[in-house]
C-alpha cells in the first residue's frame, strides 16, 4: 500500500478536475481546480501527503506535470490516453469519472505510463514537428501544381529534373489556361513562402541543437544528417529510457506486427502504434545506408535474394540499424 494519497488529474485548458484518493481507495475529494500548480498543490494538501499523481497525456499536460514535479516535489506520471480509455469500460464519460479512474490507476500502480520529456526535448520536438508539417505542405503544393498540368494535359517537355530553376522557368511559360495559370501562380507563391519558412525553421533548429551532445553524436553516424539527428533526438529523447534495442525498434514502428490466431501464423506489416515522422525519417535513412554503406548494401542484397520485397528489405535494414544505434547511443545519452 502506498504511504500517502493518490491524485488523478483530468486536464483542461482553464481548469483541472482533481480526484484525491486515500491509500485504501476512498474518495476524499473530486472537484475542479484552476489550471495552476500552486492551486492544485494547495487543494490536495488539505487531505494529507501526496504519494502518487496521474495525469492523462494531452496538450499542456506535460508542462503542468513538470511543474508539479520540480516545484511541488510530487511524483507525477503521464498516462497513455489510448490505454486509459480502454481501461475505463463505461458507456458514460464525465470529468469526475475520468479523474477518478486516473487516480485509482495511479494508486494501484496500474497507470499505463508515457515518458515525461524534459522541456528542452519538448521545445526541440515542437520545432521538428513544425518543420515536418511545412514539408508536408510543400509536397501538397507541388502535387496540386502537377494536378493542374495533368488536368490540362500539359506534357513536360523541358527535359530537366522537376522543380529545378530551369524546370520552374518552363513551368512559368507552360501553355495552361487562364484559370490554370491563376491557380499555378497562387500555389507557386505559397510554395515560395513555405520554402522560406522551412529554411527559417532549420536555422532555428541548428541554433537550438548546436550544443546538444546527443544531436552532434548522431550526426557523426554514416548517412545521418541534420534532419534525422533532430528527429531522433526530439522523438526518442534519450536512449536510456529503453531497456533494450528491441524495445527501441518497436517504439520507432520498425517491428513486424504479428497477426496470428490458432494454427495461423502471419505477419501483418509494421506495427501501427508509432510516430509516423520518426518512422519515415528512419526509412529514408535506411535507403541512404543501402546506397552508401557496404555492410547494409550486402545485407539488402541477401534479403532480396531470399525473395523479400523491396519495402520489407528497407524496413528490415532500418530495424537492424536502429538496434545497432541503441548500443552506441545509450552510453552517451543524457539521463533525461
Amino acid at each position: 500500500m502506498i504511504h500517502g494519497n493518490a491524485i488523478g488529474l483530468d486536464y483542461h485548458d482553464a481548469t483541472v478536475r482533481m480526484c484525491v484518493l486515500s491509500p485504501e481507495g476512498k474518495t476524499l475529494a473530486n472537484h475542479n481546480c484552476p489550471n495552476d500548480w500552486q492551486a492544485i498543490r494547495a487543494a490536495a494538501g488539505k487531505h494529507g501527503p501526496v504519494a502518487r499523481v496521474g495525469i492523462e497525456a494531452c496538450g499542456g499536460a506535460a508542462n503542468l506535470a513538470e511543474q508539479l514535479v520540480q516545484l511541488a516535489g510530487w511524483h507525477v506520471d503521464l498516462g497513455h490516453p489510448g490505454y486509459i480509455a480502454r481501461m475505463k469500460k463505461t458507456p458514460d464519460k464525465s470529468d469526475k469519472t475520468d479523474a477518478f479512474v486516473i487516480g485509482d490507476l495511479a494508486r494501484l500502480g496500474y497507470l499505463p505510463k508515457v515518458w515525461l520529456a524534459p522541456q528542452v526535448v519538448r521545445e526541440l520536438r515542437m520545432l521538428v514537428r513544425h518543420r515536418a508539417g511545412l514539408v508536408k505542405e510543400r509536397t501538397r503544393l507541388k502535387q496540386r501544381i502537377r494536378a493542374v498540368l495533368r488536368e490540362q494535359r500539359i506534357k513536360d517537355d523541358s527535359g530537366v529534373t522537376a522543380w529545378t530553376v530551369t524546370w520552374m522557368a518552363w513551368l512559368k511559360q507552360a501553355a495552361v489556361s487562364a484559370q490554370g495559370r491563376f491557380v499555378i501562380d497562387a500555389d507557386l507563391r505559397l510554395l515560395g513562402f513555405t520554402l522560406k519558412e522551412i529554411a527559417r525553421t532549420e536555422k532555428q533548429l541548428r541554433r537550438l541543437s548546436v550544443k546538444d551532445g546527443l544531436v552532434q553524436q548522431l550526426k557523426e553516424e554514416p548517412g545521418i544528417g541534420d534532419v534525422t539527428a533532430w528527429t531522433l533526438r526530439a522523438e526518442i529523447g534519450t536512449f536510456r529510457r529503453f531497456n533494450n534495442a528491441k524495445q527501441l525498434a518497436r517504439f520507432c514502428g520498425l517491428s513486424p506486427r504479428n497477426a496470428s490466431s490458432g494454427k495461423k501464423q502471419a505477419d501483418a506489416g509494421l506495427i501501427q502504434a508509432s510516430n509516423d515522422n520518426l518512422r519515415s525519417v528512419l526509412i529514408e535513412a535506411a535507403h541512404r545506408l543501402i546506397r552508401c554503406e557496404a555492410r547494409w548494401r550486402q545485407l539488402a542484397a541477401k534479403l532480396k535474394a531470399a525473395g523479400k520485397k523491396p519495402g520489407v528489405v528497407v524496413a528490415a535494414i532500418a530495424n537492424r540499424w536502429t538496434r545497432s544505434l541503441f548500443s552506441r547511443m545509450k552510453a552517451v545519452s543524457p539521463a533525461a
